[in-house]
């Protein structure tokens, strides 16, 4: 549904991507993750046809995005960080001001309209005056004009930024929605928390540089660094002292007869590092791993990177 592949884009003397390849299967919720400045807008911003790539080439729904761009905004909804709304119009005018941008008037418009603001639970604000909408509702009315057009493809750069806890909420909930409706949806953000668990595939982007991507399962389940957690009947001192002499360990936190580390390595790594523990007469009561976090494994792959 989506590919690039060896996109650069300079701003001056400032590479903004570095060669960037996406692959993005039809049906998916792709989360871009990657800091303030990564390259995530300027990618969004190529992929919706509003921005030529210096190098490289896109296609979304087998059209590219150099050689037809036109054909690109026709099957893509973009809904970019920072958008402007018209605050003299009313809620269900914007709608149809849009609507008519995209050639759809009448009947066919006014049922688009309200269809939309019922899916983003607007539709008990049709006739207010969109200054008088919270930042929540505005940024529900910005993916409402999105879809207007009931593109294939949805581009939502920091749909939750600025949004208080409940709105955030809201909009993972319209977001859930879409996707039962079968859109590939691409959403950048770096706040990693907010993807894990509404993506199924990931990511992440660092200084223009695409660190790894795939489907997110795989991502947490990597063979790289696993945490652990180990709790023994009285003192952990022992049991720290030799797990943090254990090749490709590290102890974050002791405390209470429980030691939090992290391991490089696989199962039987692991099961041999509990069978030592236990050889030493230390009375283990528990001893699991713990749910790797998209955080772990983008901090973990931007240390690989400037080999750390």
């Amino acid at each position: 549904m989506i590919k690039t592949a060896g996109l650069v884009k300079k701003y001056g003397r400032v590479a903004a991507l570095q060669g960037l390849d996406l692959e993005v299967p039809t049906g998916a919720v792709y989360g871009f993750i990657g800091q303030n400045g990564a390259g995530k807008t300027t990618t969004l911003r190529i992929l919706a046809g509003l921005l030529m790539p210096d190098e490289g080439w896109a296609e979304l729904a087998g059209r590219n995005v150099v050689r037809d761009p036109r054909g690109v905004r026709q099957v893509v909804g973009y809904m970019p960080d920072f958008f402007g709304v018209y605050d003299d119009l009313r809620v269900g005018e914007y709608m149809l001001f849009y609507a008519s941008a995209h050639g759809i008037r009448g009947a066919a418009a006014h049922k688009l309209r309200d269809d939309l603001l019922e899916l983003v639970e607007l539709g008990s604000k049709r006739e207010a005056f969109v200054d008088t909408l919270s930042r929540g509702m505005q940024q529900r009315l910005c993916l409402a004009r999105s879809l207007i057009h009931d593109p294939a493809v949805l581009l939502l750069d920091e749909p939750a930024s600025g949004l208080d806890p409940l709105a955030r909420v809201e909009m993972r909930e319209i977001l859930r929605e879409l996707c039962r409706m079968g859109k590939t949806i691409i959403i950048s953000s770096h706040i990693l928390s907010e993807l894990a668990d509404l993506c199924t595939h990931v990511g992440m982007i660092r200084e223009g540089r695409l660190l790894r991507q795939g489907p997110l399962n795989e991502m947490l389940a990597g063979d790289r660094v696993r945490r652990f957690i180990m709790r023994c009947i009285g003192p952990e001192e022992g049991a720290a002292g030799l797990i943090g002499g254990w090749p490709g360990a590290v102890v974050s936190n002791t405390g209470h007869g429980q030691v939090e580390f992290s391991l490089t390595g696989d199962a039987a790594e692991a099961a041999a590092l509990l069978k030592e523990i236990v050889s030493v007469g230390t009375q283990v009561t528990h001893f699991a791993q713990t749910e790797q976090s998209l955080e772990d494994t983008f901090i973990q792959l931007a240390r690989e990177v400037n080999g750390a």
